[in-house]
């Protein structure tokens, strides 16, 4: 683990260069909840029913009880391992691999997330180097312009709704992580549907940064709830939602008839059984 100073942390809406870096860290990120996401599916009952049959079918073809076990089980998780990442997305939401190209639509014209830990000093420093890059930028800005003459701006622009915003932090031009806000959403509303920090930074109140500068950014622009989405057998991402003030969806906070509207649908896989559990915060109660 690398002991990280937030002060030197910017959290940036991503950009263009960035697209691989952050595909890398989100596929790190993946890795042990894609797993334990097939192992929860693998246990529902009505799966369990479902290989116990086939099993049973097979098991008067083959005339081997190992093998009409294993064959089941086994192309149930090839197939899991190859629908989840498609069926909930790079993002964490239902959206294809290529909205990383739009979500970076407009990102040099987007100012940074709030960072309480930034030093004036330093902020000072960090837009004197942004300045004097600008100019260094302009003919890289233009063959990316070349290379994208073939995508239509209004294109671009539909796909910067779909895949919503990735904002990632960024020291000495290394990601260390990102969190992601849905493109779509009702009025008043947004989602947190993606929050990877890279392992090495940890435990380090990289992710809290992250979400509460979010959190101050989309207050600012009239968001008053905000839903996050949590890989269902993920027991750490519980943990660190409900620290930062978010409930359960469902969970009554006091108010006899809140949960008509506290509802947001849950991502859902295999069977329609639900691959997240969903949290939500009212930032209007944050200092009541």
């Amino acid at each position: 683990m690398v002991r990280l100073d937030l002060g030197d942390v910017v959290l940036r809406r991503m950009q263009e260069k960035d697209i691989e870096a952050v595909k890398a860290l989100i596929k790190e990120g993946c890795e042990g909840t894609e797993n334990r996401l097939v192992l929860h599916l693998l246990t529902r009952p009505l799966a369990l029913f479902m290989l116990a049959t086939l099993s049973s079918i097979l098991r008067c073809v083959l005339h081997s009880f190992i093998m009409a076990l294993v064959i089941p089980v086994f192309i149930l998780i090839i197939y899991l391992k190859l629908t989840i990442p498609r069926s909930v997305g790079i993002l964490g939401s239902s959206r294809p691999y290529w909205d990383y190209v739009a979500s970076s639509y407009g990102a040099d014209a987007e100012p940074d997330l709030p960072n309480p830990h930034l030093g004036r000093a330093k902020l000072i420093a960090n837009q004197e180097k942004t300045r004097r890059s600008k100019k260094a930028k302009k003919n890289v800005d233009k063959e990316k312009t070349t290379e994208r003459e073939h995508l239509d701006e209004d294109e671009l622009k539909d796909r910067a709704t779909v895949a919503g915003e990735v904002w990632v932090a960024d020291s000495d031009g290394e990601i260390m992580g990102c969190v992601a806000r849905d493109g779509w959403g009702r009025d008043g509303v947004c989602r947190i549907c993606r929050l990877v920090v890279q392992s090495w930074y940890r435990r380090e109140g990289l992710g809290r940064l992250m979400v509460q500068g979010l959190e101050s950014k989309v207050k600012q622009s009239g968001i008053c709830r905000v839903y996050a989405h949590v890989p269902f057998p993920s027991r750490a991402g519980e943990v660190f939602f409900r620290r930062l003030g978010y409930r359960m969806q469902g969970e009554t906070a006091g108010t006899g008839g809140e949960e008509d509207d506290d509802y947001e649908e849950p991502e859902k896989g295999f069977l329609g059984f639900p691959l997240t559990k969903v949290f939500v915060k009212d930032l209007l109660e944050q200092k009541s």
